[in-house]
């Protein structure tokens, strides 16, 4: 039974494009704790959230994975390089041993970590054509999950987030897709979860061309461009962002319940 939880990573991870009622965002690994939480006796978890939006794996590493080691949790979750991924000129082999070695220290801190893939872009402009990238990188940390003994959380595999609903206008996890993607962590753990990650959405009339051709000029004249500019003065969307810290499973229940 798991009773202390650390997520460690950037947005994804954060829990971007899952708001709850005061603008903080909840998210897969918040929602995860809870499912986590009700397996144990009244206030016999902890939870901790350390990802920060923006956060490249060596800062990931740099920031979190120390308070990491002196927590000494149960369960970690380490989602880390897809934002080193979809960088220009950055090469998958040479971010996935630096990965590695992030794991190595993580299994000697913690009773289990998960890792976690990258999802299948082959439907998101620009990134689409990353995605034989992004499977190089994903063939690593399988590959390293093995070395390590770690579960696996595959995102690529995960056949209902190519549904346009389980994201939000910025190309982010919508809460039904963060929803999705804690149960598939649920399942990864071995827990038995409420409902089907997997199960299929309700259908939808078809787009046309000119819709998706009109979401995506939207996506990238309201993100991909101001990401850009960020990149080239330097900067990040976490700058100025302080990692959720220590969290109770009833206020998470409490923030969801209020938006569901």
């Amino acid at each position: 039974m798991i009773g202390s939880y650390v997520a460690v990573g950037d947005s994804f991870t954060e829990g971007v494009g899952d708001p709850g009622p005061d603008g903080a965002f909840v998210g897969w690994a918040d929602r995860l704790a809870v499912l986590l939480a009700d397996r144990r006796p009244e206030g016999d978890f902890t939870y901790t959230n350390l990802a920060v939006r923006g956060r490249l794996l060596d800062q990931i590493v740099a920031e979190q994975v120390p308070r990491v080691v002196a927590l000494a949790p149960d369960l970690v979750s380490f989602a880390a390089g897809g934002n080193d991924i979809i960088r220009p000129g950055t090469d998958p082999d040479e971010v996935a041993e630096r990965f590695e070695l992030a794991v190595a220290a993580l299994t000697a801190a913690a009773g289990t970590v998960l890792v976690t893939t990258g999802f299948d872009t082959r439907g998101v402009p620009v990134l689409k054509h990353l995605r034989g990238k992004i499977a190089t990188y994903n063939g690593h940390v399988r590959a390293i999950a093995d070395r390590y003994g770690c579960p696996v959380l595959d995102l690529w595999s995960l056949r209902s987030v190519q549904d346009r609903r389980a994201w939000d206008a910025d190309r982010l996890l919508s809460p039904e897709g963060h929803t999705r993607v804690a149960l598939r962590a649920g399942q990864a753990l071995g827990l038995r979860v409420p409902a089907d990650p997997d199960q299929p959405w309700p259908p939808l009339p078809p787009r046309g061309t000119l819709d998706v051709r009109r979401d995506d000029v939207h996506w990238a004249r309201e993100y991909l461009v101001p990401w850009i500019g960020r990149r080239l003065r330097g900067e990040s969307s976490g700058d100025h962002v302080t990692a959720k810290g220590t969290l109770s499973p009833d206020d998470i229940k409490t923030r969801i319940a209020s938006v569901a």
